[in-house]
């Protein structure tokens, strides 16, 4: 009896975690169909909030521009933090210790802290504020991120494939790129999507950094919601949901096809 009744209560605590993380998702999906601008009362069904989202020529910008900064930092972060990973795991020099208690200083420091000092460094070399200082300052952050899944992996690393391929003729460049990459791409995968999600909700950093031309789409929801919560965020809101939801999918989809090849 009292199995049955602590079972009741595990399973009722596991849907109220459930609930706390999944209902706030699905009001939003919900009223961004409403017919009225109310986040309140649903008065009815309507696609009219997407229709005005895809015409706000403001909102489509800033997606783009946030899109383009995720993808380009996350590709230089992405090539940047492997080949970091690589020569710090491999590679012994002094001050080695202190080089592996740096690459965290960008993730565990404040982004309030961060921002102001990477807005300072762009005024000290007089750049234009926009897309590029954008990309270079999500660059910045973005790194440690790839750098230290990639570590974690090579630290469980066989060296020992390496040394065969090339006791068999293979040289560094074929063992790197035939062995060493399909190997540890798992984990570049997973550090540049992190490193992307990351890139494309910052809000504190693309404040100090952006110009009035690159608005990123963080900063476009953040400066809408100071004139109330609009249907038209939560139509946004629904569409990245299911973009991201499609991804999801696709990548389940595509280890359970692996799995029935091996």
């Amino acid at each position: 009896m009292e199995s049955k009744l602590l079972r009741r209560l595990e399973r009722a605590y596991v849907l109220l975690i459930f609930a706390f993380l999944y209902v706030p998702i699905a009001i939003i999906v919900i009223y961004s169909f409403n017919a009225t601008k109310s986040n309140v009362v649903f008065s009815g069904i309507t696609f009219d909030w997407y229709t005005a989202l895809f015409n706000d020529d403001d909102v489509i910008t800033a997606l783009i521009n946030s899109l383009t900064i995720a993808a380009i930092s996350t590709a230089i972060s992405a090539v940047i933090g492997t080949v970091g990973a690589i020569g710090l795991q491999r590679q012994k020099f002094k001050g080695k210790g202190a080089m592996d208690l740096l690459i965290y200083i960008p993730i565990v420091i404040p982004e309030i802290i961060m921002g102001i000092s990477l807005l300072v460094f762009f005024s000290a070399l007089q750049m234009d504020f926009g897309i590029l200082t954008l990309v270079l300052a999500h660059t910045t952050f973005c790194i440690p991120f790839v750098l230290i899944n990639v570590k974690s992996r090579l630290a469980g690393f066989d060296m020992s494939v390496e040394e065969a391929a090339m006791d068999l003729g293979a040289s560094k460049f074929t063992v790197f790129r035939t062995i060493t990459i399909p190997l540890i791409f798992p984990a570049i995968i997973s550090g540049a999507m992190l490193a992307f999600a990351l890139s494309l909700d910052d809000v504190i950093i693309n404040f100090f950094v952006s110009g009035p031309e690159s608005t990123t789409l963080p900063i476009k929801i953040f400066s809408m919601l100071r004139f109330g919560l609009s249907p038209e965020i939560n139509a946004l809101c629904t569409i990245m949901l299911l973009a991201t939801f499609v991804v999801l999918i696709l990548s389940q989809v595509t280890k359970l096809k692996k799995k029935k090849i091996e």
